[in-house]
């Protein structure tokens, strides 16, 4: 029997999956509008039939018998399958219940994480809509990818468009010759973009770069962060966040050699004389120099000072990478990067300045017109005004009524009776995992819209299982991409899962305001008006019509076509004319030195670019703890995404998540390859498998791996339990990069290493015990 082929879309690309009448899915196969699809597409027909589904709705065993008691038990408790009606009444009557006592602002729909690619199912809006219309719910501030810039890009550059601050690639091929990259470009995070990653061409960008004459620079504790396409490229290592340093004794170089901009800085920039005294020292007696950097970064002087004299002498791009601001201060090396740009005096020059976050994701540098809207779910208002930083929940959770320092301002922390959570894994993200849990213990009810019996799902009170991308109807659009691409549903819901979507239908016409939420649209009518909604504003932005929804999903995809002028470089009109193009700062200018957070007097963040020391860092104090970790994006799956499929669980050693340690670093702990070994702080422990990096592909004292992993305590529910499995966030500190952004800083961190000779076995991906349904 012959097998038929459909089109549908995840974050990591757009892919056929064939299908059989008989044997059910087959394969996903890649798409031609796709030069390098990558291989995550794989892993989801295998994810969407793994043993890990849940088939029905189910409810924690203790919270079932004593609504709202038990909460210590949650995580550690088997659950009870229930049906449809009778979750949807508990899940009523617990956000009714808190609304009535303790109002909105006790319901947390901060739901945070990548969902599904398709605009229409992507669950924290549908989420958010309906948390709304309901009366209004705490929300969450910025996000655990790039945070800190989102924080600081306002007092520099007026703006936080993070995702645009980028140079794209005709451009870079066509004038940049020399591109410095702090933290790298590692070519595994390419393959992913929220919405659907269309075209995976970073690759060969980089190659044409090359080929035009481009050199790379990649300072980062490790050659793996070299992208792929960038054979030759030279690699500095450094020590683990001091970035900063290195920028400021760069910028210190060119100002010493008589190479700053003076003119530049004079008409674009506010505060250089007095970020220049900071630099030379002029104020506290401490040069800002290549050899005062050499001693903190381990860079040596010589290389700082050659690598500024080579910057100055050619068009150069600065980029740093979203990983370097996810650490203690993480404000600091975004505002230095900018620092350093504008000594330079190229910002706004074809091919120069700075950029932030090349490579991050698939296609942010890819050429694409600006402006094309993208069929979108409208969220309402939320009439609750409290928000929390994404990175502080656990103060939330934990200190309700305190007080939260931020932007110069302070939180009062609300006390949270519900979490109500969709599409993403808060045992993924959230970092001191031990301290998490304890505070994701303290709510009264905890509602998790999950398929798989993940982490979120196994420590929730009512769990109501939801459909994958596969089987449902939906149009792929992200801002990095020039398509709309239609996502087909390819098999029928597995088991009674429902559409997210439909569930907050349901949930919204119990509470009365239905027909306000759904409209009376069923699946395919919300797409039709979605993507109606979107064409007539492409048409309004200049673009020429798409075509009508019937003829978009008979294609399959509609491409928009390219302008025929190229972009103009970033902030080239604010360079030419910064009078008559001022920048939203409150000078209009680029704020090398910024009044606003002087007056903000906060103890850890300055008023200009500074070198501060983080809390744990291998030139401190690291007592019992001499290696630092870094936990990156996996090469193998989407954050947590597809953890429990062939191609990440191929990627493990020993059946835990990997950790690449020195030689020096194995060897002196009498390690080897395949080991499996206890990693601990005084935050908490797991466990891993020992990789041992080739010779000269990583610095000494630096241990990597990859998140993501799904954590698996070895006593469930239970604070400060061993982690069996390899989540590198038991051990991340929670303390937030400043007052002023109060960010994720997972980067900052020190562990030590030992073997674990009897490591209990993995089971992160068995499904919990369930009772028998009553």
């Amino acid at each position: 029997m012959p097998s038929d082929s459909t089109q549908t879309a995840s974050h990591w690309g757009v892919y056929h999956v064939r299908t059989d009448p008989g044997t059910g899915l087959l394969s996903a196969d890649a798409s031609p509008l796709d030069p390098h699809s990558s291989p995550l597409r794989h892993g989801l027909p295998e994810a969407v039939r793994d043993r890990s589904r849940i088939d029905r709705p189910h409810v924690r065993e203790g919270w079932l018998r004593h609504r709202g008691a038990s909460r210590a038990d949650r995580g550690s408790e088997p659950f009870v399958p229930v049906d449809w009606d009778t979750a949807l009444d508990l899940v009523t009557d617990a956000l009714t219940d808190a609304k009535e006592r303790l109002g909105n602002s006790s319901i947390y729909g901060g739901s945070y994480g990548w969902a599904s690619a398709g605009r229409l199912h992507h669950a924290p809006s549908a989420l958010k809509r309906f948390l709304g219309m309901f009366g209004g719910y705490v929300d969450k501030i910025g996000n655990h990818s790039f945070g800190a810039a989102l924080a600081i890009a306002p007092y520099v550059l007026g703006r936080n468009d993070i995702g645009n601050l980028v140079v794209r690639w005709p451009e870079l091929v066509a004038h940049t010759r020399l591109l410095v990259l702090f933290g790298g470009a590692a070519s595994k995070n390419g393959q992913n973009d929220a919405g659907g990653a269309i075209g995976h061409e970073t690759p060969d960008r980089f190659a044409d770069a090359r080929a035009a004459g481009m050199e790379v620079v990649c300072i980062s504790p490790s050659r793996d962060d070299v992208p792929d396409g960038a054979q030759g490229a030279d690699w500095i290592p450094i020590r683990p966040g001091t970035d900063v340093a290195m920028m400021l004794a760069l910028a210190h170089t060119l100002v010493a050699d008589g190479r700053a901009d003076r003119a530049f800085l004079e008409s674009a920039c506010v505060g250089y004389p007095e970020f220049e005294r900071y630099l030379t020292g002029a104020d506290d007696g401490r040069p800002k120099d290549a050899a005062w950097a050499s001693a903190i970064c381990g860079v040596g002087a010589a290389t700082i000072e050659g690598l500024a004299r080579r910057m100055a002498g050619t068009r150069t791009l600065v980029n740093t990478s979203w990983s370097v601001q996810r650490a203690d201060h993480g404000e600091q090396p975004i505002w230095a990067t900018v620092a350093l740009a504008a000594v330079l005096g190229q910002i706004g020059l074809p091919g120069g300045g700075f950029a932030l976050g090349i490579g991050a994701v698939s296609g942010n540098s890819l050429p694409r017109p600006d402006g094309i809207p993208r069929p979108t779910l409208d969220l309402g208002t939320n009439p609750v005004t409290t928000a929390v930083p994404v990175g502080r929940v656990y103060e939330m959770l934990l200190n309700p009524g305190t007080d939260l320092p931020h932007d110069g301002g302070t939180i009062r922390l609300p006390e949270i009776e519900v979490v109500h959570s969709a599409g993403g894994n808060p045992f993924h993200h959230n970092l001191n995992l031990n301290r998490f849990v304890r505070a994701w213990q303290r709510p009264g009810t905890v509602i998790v819209h999950e398929p798989w019996w993940s982490p979120p799902a196994r420590f929730a009170d009512i769990v109501l299982p939801s459909t994958t991308t596969m089987e449902r109807d939906d149009v792929a659009a992200t801002e990095h991409s020039r398509y709309w691409v239609a996502m087909k549903q390819v098999i029928a819901p597995y088991a009674h899962s429902r559409h997210d979507l439909d569930v907050f239908s349901e949930l919204a016409d119990r509470l009365g305001f239905g027909h306000d939420y759904h409209g009376g649209r069923d699946q395919a009518a919300w797409l039709r008006h979605l993507y109606d909604r979107a064409r007539a504003t492409a048409v309004e932005r200049g673009f020429d019509s798409p075509p009508d929804f019937e003829k978009f999903w008979a294609a399959g995809h509609h491409e928009f076509a390219m302008p025929d002028e190229e972009r103009a470089p970033l902030l080239s009109d604010f360079r030419a004319d910064p009078a008559g193009h001022p920048l939203g700062t409150p000078s209009g200018r680029i704020e090398l030195v910024s009044d606003t957070i002087r007056g903000y007097a906060l103890p850890d963040c300055p008023p200009h670019p500074s070198w501060l020391e983080p809390s744990e860092w291998l030139g401190g104090d690291v007592g019992a703890h001499p290696l630092h970790l870094l936990s990156g994006q996996p090469a193998h799956r989407l954050h947590s995404q597809l953890d429990n499929t062939a191609g990440s669980r191929a990627s493990k050693v020993a059946g835990r998540e990997p950790i690449t340690l020195h030689p020096d670093d194995a060897a002196e702990r009498g390690l080897s390859a395949g080991d499996v070994v206890r990693v601990f702080n005084d935050r908490g422990a797991f466990l891993a498998g020992v990789a041992v990096a080739e010779p000269g592909t990583v610095l000494r004292g630096v241990a990597r791996m990859a998140t993501g992993a799904w954590y698996d305590p070895a006593q469930p529910g239970v604070a400060g339990s061993l982690d069996k499995h390899g989540n590198p966030n038991v051990v991340t500190s929670d303390r937030g990069t400043s007052e002023l952004g109060q960010c994720p800083a997972a980067q900052t961190c020190t562990v030590q290493v030992e073997l674990c000779p009897d490591p209990p076995p993995v089971t992160a991906f068995d499904p919990p015990e369930i009772l028998a349904a009553r």
